[in-house]
Protein backbone atom coordinates (compact mmCIF):
# COMPACT_ATOMS: atom_id res chain seq x y z
CA UNK A 1 0.00 0.00 0.00
CA UNK A 2 2.45 2.16 1.01
CA UNK A 3 4.41 1.77 -2.42
CA UNK A 4 1.70 2.34 -4.30
CA UNK A 5 1.27 5.78 -2.87
CA UNK A 6 4.64 6.68 -2.85
CA UNK A 7 4.35 5.72 -7.23
CA UNK A 8 1.52 8.06 -7.35
CA UNK A 9 3.03 10.74 -5.57
CA UNK A 10 6.51 10.55 -8.02
CA UNK A 11 3.90 9.91 -11.18
CA UNK A 12 2.18 13.15 -10.29
CA UNK A 13 5.37 15.35 -9.28
CA UNK A 14 7.15 13.97 -12.34
CA UNK A 15 4.99 15.75 -15.08
CA UNK A 16 5.16 19.17 -12.96
CA UNK A 17 8.91 19.00 -13.33
CA UNK A 18 8.97 18.50 -17.07
CA UNK A 19 6.80 21.06 -17.63
CA UNK A 20 8.35 23.41 -15.51
CA UNK A 21 11.88 22.47 -17.28
CA UNK A 22 10.23 23.07 -20.04
CA UNK A 23 8.79 26.75 -19.34
CA UNK A 24 12.80 27.75 -18.11
CA UNK A 25 13.88 26.76 -21.68
CA UNK A 26 11.44 29.06 -23.16
CA UNK A 27 11.63 32.19 -20.91
CA UNK A 28 14.49 33.16 -18.45
CA UNK A 29 12.37 35.47 -15.88
CA UNK A 30 10.23 31.80 -14.68
CA UNK A 31 13.45 30.17 -14.65
CA UNK A 32 14.52 30.78 -11.23
CA UNK A 33 11.07 29.50 -10.25
CA UNK A 34 11.10 26.54 -12.48
CA UNK A 35 14.73 25.55 -10.74
CA UNK A 36 12.97 25.83 -7.96
CA UNK A 37 10.53 23.59 -8.12
CA UNK A 38 12.40 21.45 -9.71
CA UNK A 39 14.78 21.44 -6.16
CA UNK A 40 11.39 20.93 -4.60
CA UNK A 41 10.35 17.93 -6.43
CA UNK A 42 13.76 16.35 -6.10
CA UNK A 43 13.68 17.14 -1.90
CA UNK A 44 9.81 15.80 -1.80
CA UNK A 45 11.36 12.44 -3.67
CA UNK A 46 14.35 12.05 -1.40
CA UNK A 47 12.02 12.92 1.69
CA UNK A 48 9.92 9.42 1.04
CA UNK A 49 10.97 6.82 2.94
CA UNK A 50 13.87 4.24 1.20
CA UNK A 51 12.20 1.02 0.30
CA UNK A 52 14.54 -1.97 0.94
CA UNK A 53 16.07 -3.03 -2.40
CA UNK A 54 16.71 -6.98 -1.62
CA UNK A 55 13.22 -7.56 -0.78
CA UNK A 56 12.90 -9.83 -4.15
CA UNK A 57 16.69 -10.95 -3.09
CA UNK A 58 15.15 -12.78 0.12
CA UNK A 59 14.45 -16.66 -0.37
CA UNK A 60 11.03 -17.79 0.29
CA UNK A 61 11.22 -20.68 2.98
CA UNK A 62 7.95 -22.75 1.31
CA UNK A 63 9.45 -24.34 -1.87
CA UNK A 64 6.89 -26.23 -4.08
CA UNK A 65 8.26 -28.79 -6.50
CA UNK A 66 6.78 -27.81 -10.33
CA UNK A 67 8.15 -30.44 -11.53
CA UNK A 68 7.86 -33.56 -9.23
CA UNK A 69 9.44 -36.14 -11.56
CA UNK A 70 13.16 -34.12 -10.55
CA UNK A 71 14.19 -36.97 -8.25
CA UNK A 72 12.67 -39.72 -10.36
CA UNK A 73 14.49 -38.56 -13.22
CA UNK A 74 17.99 -37.78 -11.66
CA UNK A 75 17.33 -41.73 -9.93
CA UNK A 76 17.23 -40.56 -6.45
CA UNK A 77 13.37 -40.97 -6.24
CA UNK A 78 12.34 -43.81 -3.39
CA UNK A 79 10.31 -46.52 -5.40
CA UNK A 80 8.04 -48.68 -3.36
CA UNK A 81 9.29 -52.35 -2.97
CA UNK A 82 5.99 -53.97 -1.54
CA UNK A 83 6.63 -57.62 -0.25
CA UNK A 84 8.89 -60.15 -2.82
CA UNK A 85 5.97 -62.22 -3.00
CA UNK A 86 3.51 -60.12 -4.81
CA UNK A 87 3.55 -60.31 -8.87
CA UNK A 88 3.51 -57.87 -10.32
CA UNK A 89 6.44 -56.73 -8.64
CA UNK A 90 5.47 -52.70 -7.13
CA UNK A 91 9.28 -51.56 -7.52
CA UNK A 92 8.45 -49.40 -10.27
CA UNK A 93 8.01 -45.59 -11.57
CA UNK A 94 5.75 -46.11 -14.44
CA UNK A 95 4.45 -49.75 -15.40
CA UNK A 96 2.75 -51.21 -18.55
CA UNK A 97 0.19 -53.12 -18.70
CA UNK A 98 -1.04 -55.23 -21.63
CA UNK A 99 -4.51 -56.74 -22.21
CA UNK A 100 -5.26 -58.24 -25.45
CA UNK A 101 -9.45 -59.52 -25.18
CA UNK A 102 -11.36 -61.60 -27.74
CA UNK A 103 -12.44 -58.34 -29.83
CA UNK A 104 -9.21 -55.51 -28.30
CA UNK A 105 -6.36 -54.82 -27.30
CA UNK A 106 -5.62 -52.41 -24.79
CA UNK A 107 -2.35 -51.00 -23.43
CA UNK A 108 -2.15 -48.69 -20.23
CA UNK A 109 0.85 -46.96 -18.42
CA UNK A 110 0.01 -46.63 -14.90
CA UNK A 111 2.24 -44.33 -12.17
CA UNK A 112 3.20 -45.87 -9.07
CA UNK A 113 1.34 -43.09 -7.02
CA UNK A 114 -2.10 -43.14 -8.90
CA UNK A 115 -4.46 -46.37 -9.53
CA UNK A 116 -5.65 -44.25 -12.82
CA UNK A 117 -3.55 -45.27 -15.65
CA UNK A 118 -1.42 -42.06 -17.11
CA UNK A 119 -1.68 -43.03 -20.68
CA UNK A 120 -3.49 -45.08 -22.69
CA UNK A 121 -4.08 -46.71 -26.07
CA UNK A 122 -6.36 -48.79 -27.49
CA UNK A 123 -7.70 -50.32 -30.89
CA UNK A 124 -11.35 -48.77 -29.20
CA UNK A 125 -10.39 -45.62 -30.91
CA UNK A 126 -11.76 -45.17 -34.15
CA UNK A 127 -8.58 -43.68 -35.16
CA UNK A 128 -6.68 -46.82 -35.06
CA UNK A 129 -9.85 -49.28 -35.40
CA UNK A 130 -10.88 -47.44 -39.20
CA UNK A 131 -7.25 -48.72 -40.41
CA UNK A 132 -7.22 -52.05 -39.24
CA UNK A 133 -8.57 -55.08 -40.25
CA UNK A 134 -8.77 -56.64 -37.55
CA UNK A 135 -8.69 -55.19 -33.37
CA UNK A 136 -7.27 -57.40 -32.17
CA UNK A 137 -4.28 -59.34 -34.48
CA UNK A 138 -0.83 -58.87 -34.82
CA UNK A 139 -0.91 -55.78 -37.27
CA UNK A 140 -3.29 -54.10 -34.37
CA UNK A 141 -0.55 -54.90 -31.28
CA UNK A 142 2.03 -53.22 -33.63
CA UNK A 143 -0.28 -50.17 -34.38
CA UNK A 144 -1.10 -49.77 -30.91
CA UNK A 145 2.97 -49.98 -29.55
CA UNK A 146 3.85 -47.54 -32.51
CA UNK A 147 0.57 -44.81 -31.34
CA UNK A 148 1.56 -45.39 -27.63
CA UNK A 149 5.37 -44.55 -28.10
CA UNK A 150 4.82 -41.53 -29.93
CA UNK A 151 2.07 -40.63 -26.84
CA UNK A 152 5.09 -41.84 -24.35
CA UNK A 153 7.48 -39.62 -25.87
CA UNK A 154 5.48 -36.49 -26.03
CA UNK A 155 4.43 -36.66 -22.14
CA UNK A 156 7.86 -37.32 -21.26
CA UNK A 157 7.97 -41.09 -20.33
CA UNK A 158 10.88 -43.20 -21.57
CA UNK A 159 11.56 -45.97 -19.53
CA UNK A 160 9.02 -48.02 -17.71
CA UNK A 161 8.96 -51.44 -16.31
CA UNK A 162 7.07 -54.48 -18.15
CA UNK A 163 6.58 -57.19 -17.16
CA UNK A 164 3.96 -59.50 -18.52
CA UNK A 165 2.97 -62.88 -17.88
CA UNK A 166 5.27 -65.75 -19.15
CA UNK A 167 3.43 -67.67 -21.71
CA UNK A 168 1.36 -64.58 -23.47
CA UNK A 169 5.36 -62.70 -23.64
CA UNK A 170 6.17 -65.44 -26.29
CA UNK A 171 2.85 -64.58 -28.15
CA UNK A 172 3.73 -63.09 -31.91
CA UNK A 173 1.29 -59.94 -30.83
CA UNK A 174 3.32 -59.00 -27.75
CA UNK A 175 6.60 -59.11 -29.30
CA UNK A 176 5.62 -56.90 -32.43
CA UNK A 177 4.29 -54.82 -29.91
CA UNK A 178 7.36 -54.29 -27.65
CA UNK A 179 9.35 -54.30 -31.13
CA UNK A 180 6.83 -51.13 -32.07
CA UNK A 181 7.62 -49.51 -28.61
CA UNK A 182 11.78 -50.20 -28.79
CA UNK A 183 11.29 -48.64 -32.10
CA UNK A 184 9.74 -45.57 -30.99
CA UNK A 185 12.57 -44.95 -28.53
CA UNK A 186 10.56 -46.30 -25.15
CA UNK A 187 13.19 -48.28 -22.90
CA UNK A 188 11.28 -51.28 -20.92
CA UNK A 189 13.70 -50.63 -17.95
CA UNK A 190 14.43 -48.34 -15.10
CA UNK A 191 17.74 -47.20 -14.40
CA UNK A 192 19.25 -48.44 -10.61
CA UNK A 193 18.38 -45.84 -8.03
CA UNK A 194 21.38 -44.19 -6.77
CA UNK A 195 22.01 -43.67 -2.61
CA UNK A 196 23.54 -40.78 -1.53
CA UNK A 197 25.04 -40.62 1.80
CA UNK A 198 24.06 -38.02 4.33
Amino acid sequence: MALSRSLRQLFAVIPRCSVSTQRCSVSTPRCSVSTKLAARCVTQWSSQPEHNLRENEAVNPNFVNRNPRNLELMCLAVKDRGWKTTWPHREFHHRLVFSRSIRYVTVEVFSCSSLVPVLSCSTKEWALKEDLASANCVAACQAVGEVLARRCKQAGITRMVFEAIPWTYRSDAVQSFRAAMKEGGVVFSEPRRKYIGT
